[in-house]
């Protein structure tokens, strides 16, 4: 999971700078994904040391649920957008919404990877 954190950060370091570049660097909040993807990057970087992974691990997937619950608003404009409906910022919504479906798809990762550890951890008890 480490290793997908890391990509997980880059993604949205590259989406919140494209957002701010190809918007004619309009708004600071543009680069909202990219402040998401900065810490991210980072406890990726922690996680691969094992004894940093667990922390790690935990803080990232809480900085996913809150990048998630921030830009849900954008996934709920989403078909607006695609059915060619009037938006007053639809770059906004579009980036709102890949940040929220990527965000989503890495805290279920999370939870997963969670899980699976901690059954190979009562498992090993056990034995």
């Amino acid at each position: 999971m480490a290793k997908i954190t890391i990509g997980l950060g880059l993604v949205l370091i590259a989406l919140g700078l494209g957002g701010y570049f190809g918007t004619g660097r309009e708004s600071p909040t543009a680069l909202i994904p990219a402040f998401f993807g900065l810490p991210l990057l980072l406890l990726g970087f922690l996680a691969l040391k094992e004894h940093m992974r667990r922390h790690a691990m935990h803080v990232a997937g809480v900085i996913a649920l809150l990048g998630f619950a921030g830009t849900v608003s954008g996934l709920m404009k989403l078909p607006v957008l695609l059915t060619g409906g009037q938006l007053d910022r639809p770059t906004a919504v579009a980036v709102q919404a890949v940040m929220a479906i990527v965000c989503f798809v890495f805290v279920l990762l999370c939870i997963r990877s969670f899980i699976k550890a901690r059954r190979a951890g009562t498992a090993q008890r056990d034995s």
